[in-house]
């Protein structure tokens, strides 16, 4: 029976076209292994197979596709509230065709970690994923979560700072070179360990002093709300599935010279730093507007251990400077996420049921 969705399991990286169908520095660190999970009997239905595997505890497939190459892929999950999905799991007639896209949902993650997908792909990763640490020439990880509005804080340990090795930290958006230091483009904006030197679009200028192995640093993103603009997080519903190591991910074609030429300057903006708990001023102000992830740049093998709370080194900067930490994040992210995929269940009920009666 020919498969009913797109299979990349023999491939890194899926980057074909495809049809719109519908803290301590003591802990020693532990790496995921590189074991596959199950796999899925041949001529199961896919819904049946994604069942039958199980995500490890932090909530992300060991193996996956990484974002890269012009394309991103977004981990989802069936979506239980979908119309007609009985009508879909009791039809034969939908075998050998393309899993519609509005059955499924985004997997929204229930904490805020390093994200396994959308980092460049030597870095390493530990089991919590809440630790870092780099090789070679710069590259950089995001975050899993991201802010479009409000004030936000995180903090950042640097662990360990071997002679040689160095650090960009800050705050970037979806389509930061991967790469590349963060404050390399216009989607990133960083601080750095060495000197202390702030970088956005590949600009430097003195900040502070520097910082090395045993600082804490603190990151505070203020960007305040527009009126205009839909802070909605997109819904993937209408994008095509693909399959890779037993799971379902959309897949998403970059938009990137399409949203630098949308950027504007959100006025009122600003970026502020914090060393061991002690505001170091103002790095960045009137930044661009946009979804901003939490963002760690590294050269060579220094380590970097991020903390999105609720516990914070230095709490007090939250009460103080009237922000959230990411953690609370969270919630709000899956009622965001949720509102959005109801609004296109609601604006396409007509076509999804065409094309459930009509198969």
């Amino acid at each position: 029976m020919e498969n009913n969705h797109k299979n990349i399991e023999n491939d890194p990286v899926y980057t074909g076209k495809t049809s719109l169908s519908k803290n301590n520095r003591q802990y020693k660190r532990k790496y995921p292994n590189s074991e596959a999970g199950p796999t899925g009997k041949k001529g199961r239905p896919a819904s049946d197979a994604i069942a039958t595997v199980k995500l490890p505890p932090h909530g992300y497939p060991l193996e996956h596709p990484f974002n890269k190459d012009g394309y991103r892929y977004i981990l989802a999950e069936p979506d239980p509230h979908a119309p007609f999905r009985q009508e879909f799991d009791e039809s034969s007639d939908w075998a050998g065709k393309p899993i519609p896209g509005w059955l499924y949902r985004t997997l929204v993650p229930n904490s805020v970690l390093l994200a396994l997908h959308d980092r460049a792909p030597q870095l390493k990763i530990s089991e919590d994923r809440l630790t870092v640490t780099g090789e070679k020439g710069y590259c950089m990880v995001r975050s899993s979560h991201y802010v479009c509005r409000g004030k936000w804080y995180y903090e950042a340990t640097i662990e360990e700072m071997p002679e040689g090795s160095a650090t960009r930290i800050g705050w970037g958006q979806e389509y930061g070179n991967l790469q590349a230091p963060l404050g390399y483009d216009k989607f990133g904006y960083s601080w750095r360990s060495r000197k202390g030197t702030v970088f956005h679009e590949s600009r430097g200028k003195h900040y502070s002093e520097g910082y090395n192995e045993g600082d804490t640093l603190g990151f505070l993103i203020d960007l305040p709300e527009e009126s205009i603009v839909n802070c909605l997080p997109t819904t993937f519903k209408d994008r095509p599935l693909v399959k890779f190591k037993s799971h379902l991910y959309y897949e998403d074609k970059d938009k990137v010279q399409e949203t630098l030429k949308a950027l504007k300057v959100l006025p009122q903006s600003k970026i502020v730093f914090f060393k061991n708990g002690v505001y170091k001023g103002v790095a960045f102000s009137h930044i661009y507007s946009g979804s901003y992830y939490p963002t760690i740049s590294i050269h060579k093998n220094a380590t970097v251990t991020v903390n999105f709370g609720p516990k914070f080194k230095y709490p007090k900067i939250l009460k103080n400077f009237k922000c959230c930490g990411m953690n609370d994040r969270i919630e709000q992210l899956i009622s965001e996420q949720t509102v959005s995929d109801l609004l296109f269940l609601t604006e396409n009920d007509g076509r999804l049921r065409l094309d459930t009666f009509n198969i």
